[in-house]
């Protein structure tokens, strides 16, 4: 079987690593107090709602329960009293097969409808059918973090690399994708959230030392995510402190 190593990456990284732009959004949502922190997510001190903007390309809908298992992810982790919702639109496409940052960057700016503002923190999600354009025929990226409240997933690359014959079902692939950037969002690890106690891997940056952990690098190696027995990886007790030294729960 062929095998394909499945990376989520962020701008300036090569094809072996993951890192996250913690930028300043070109239309300007995630600004506050110049910049949207983790623990804007994580606490309530700021803001005390989540909206959850997720733009997806016609026919590339993430499914009901992959968006189920992320609300229930960042339920389970953030501080908001007043909760989190979910607004699903869809887009068209931008006609592209293969998308550079600027591109993603640009559809945000053209299709994101909700603003940071009056206590209410929102995060876009880009669900697209176009590729990263870094990829190749051994390594596949499928979602980038790539601003400070911002991420991508290529849902088109998630579904042709899931769901077939000793392949992991579409909606493990597309929640651990999804919560795996929901981690480097909220600053895991040591990247915006402080680690307690040290367990980042120092030959894979903003990743957990522990293997089982969500937060493990190679949680974005298809072959690793094969032999997962149908559970989605989750945080370990290390990163779960640091969420919670930052604000969370």
């Amino acid at each position: 079987m062929k095998k394909y190593y499945v990376f989520l990456i962020l701008s300036g990284l090569f094809i072996s690593g993951c890192k996250k732009d913690r930028g300043v959004s070109p239309i300007g949502p995630n600004t506050f107090a110049g910049t949207i922190r983790p623990r804007e997510f994580l606490s309530d001190e700021a803001f005390t709602k989540l909206v959850i903007e997720i733009d997806y390309v016609t026919g590339y809908a993430p499914s009901q329960t992959s968006i189920n298992n992320i609300v229930s992810f960042l339920q389970n982790i953030v501080n908001k009293p007043d909760g989190i919702v979910v607004n699903l639109t869809e887009i068209p496409s931008s006609g592209k097969q293969t998308l550079t940052l600027d591109d993603v960057r640009a559809i945000e700016k053209s299709n994101r409808n909700f603003i940071s503002t009056n206590g209410v923190l929102t995060l876009y999600v880009l669900v697209t059918d176009g590729a990263y354009y870094m990829d190749t025929s051994t390594s596949k990226v499928l979602g980038v973090a790539y601003a400070a409240s911002s991420l991508v997933l290529f849902e088109k690359t998630i579904r042709d690399l899931s769901g077939g014959v000793g392949q992991p079902s579409v909606t493990m692939m597309e929640s651990t994708t999804g919560e795996h950037e929901m981690g480097h969002i909220l600053g895991l690890v040591n990247f915006g959230t402080p680690m307690v106690t040290p367990h980042a891997d120092p030959q894979n940056p903003q990743h957990c030392n522990n293997t089982r952990c969500l937060m493990y690098f190679e949680t974005e190696n298809s072959d690793f995510m094969m032999n997962l027995a149908g559970n989605i990886p989750t945080l370990d007790d290390n990163c779960k402190n640091d969420l919670r030294a930052n604000g969370g729960k």
